[in-house]
């Protein structure tokens, strides 16, 4: 399993980068991977979200037919790839600065009949974001399939990070008199197998109805600026044995728990405002 991209993160434009994600809120970079890399990590997903299925508690609602789940990062090959692909390692460093750290992997996956979400952030927008103009998290997002209109899509609206949260539920969910605005800018992403994207989970934004008869699952990394806290809501577990594998490089940048053996993941971060959907 390899990229496709392998020029050294010197190479990205640290201010196309900062424009980016201070400006829209998400960037992406088509053809990161190639595509068996890719189908590889939808082989894997399959089996772990059929595996989190039968588990109490192993697969998080999002919404109808709507599932999110936590996972490690040796549960899928492609891991240490990813982690330390130039384009994301240059993203990290040039919004959360050289001393970022990797909080949580986990996937989405809208199946069909998933209706849409109501706007939202992932969670409550940190002081330094609405007075201090500062991002001090991101998620990426890599796709396992070709994304298609009716496959529900996820769809953003850009600039809104710096959106003040005022009257917004539980500091995520905003009102609907706001959706008008949401909806003017709404932009859906359709991505293809090995493009990758990056945004700020403070940018309001929704998964679509899936109006097919496939799944549309979604690879999702958590990286944290130093003191952004959002490992509290996640459980990074290396075995001692994976560990051993890594690179030094980057295990400084992992917020983890070393193991023996790997246990089970309770998810510390719901979002239940998602769990019915858009009223």
């Amino acid at each position: 399993m390899g990229t496709t991209t392998q020029a050294a993160a010197t190479q990205y434009d640290v201010a196309a980068i900062m424009g980016g994600l201070y400006g829209d809120g998400i960037i992406g970079l088509k053809g990161a991977f190639d595509r068996d890399w890719v189908r590889d990590l939808g082989d894997d997903i399959a089996v772990l979200f059929e595996d989190a299925l039968a588990r109490p508690g192993g697969a998080v609602g999002r919404g109808p037919k709507r599932y999110y789940v936590e996972i490690h990062p040796e549960d899928i090959r492609g891991f240490l790839d990813l982690a330390t692909h130039p384009w994301v390692t240059a993203v990290c460093e040039a919004v959360l600065g050289p001393e970022y750290k990797i909080v949580e992997i986990g996937f989405d996956i809208p199946g069909p009949g998933a209706v849409h979400q109501p706007w939202h952030r992932d969670f409550p927008a940190p002081e330094e974001t609405i007075t201090g103009r500062r991002l001090t998290s991101l998620a990426f997002n890599m796709t396992t399939v070709d994304v298609f209109e009716d496959m529900g899509p996820f769809e953003i609206a850009p600039g809104t990070q710096w959106d003040p949260p005022t009257d917004f539920e539980h500091g995520m969910f905003p009102p609907k008199s706001l959706y008008p605005r949401y909806e003017a800018r709404a932009q859906r992403k359709m991505p293809k197998m090995g493009d990758i994207s990056a945004r700020s989970a403070i940018t309001i934004h929704r998964g679509t109805a899936n109006h097919s008869n496939k799944s549309r699952p979604a690879l999702v990394l958590g990286v944290d600026a130093p003191g952004a806290g959002n490992a509290e809501r996640h459980d990074l577990q290396l075995t001692r044995g994976f560990h051993a594998t890594l690179p030094e490089e980057l295990l400084r940048h992992l917020t983890y728990r070393l193991v023996d053996d790997l246990e089970p993941i309770v998810q510390a971060h719901t979002i239940e405002g998602l769990v019915m959907g858009e009223a």
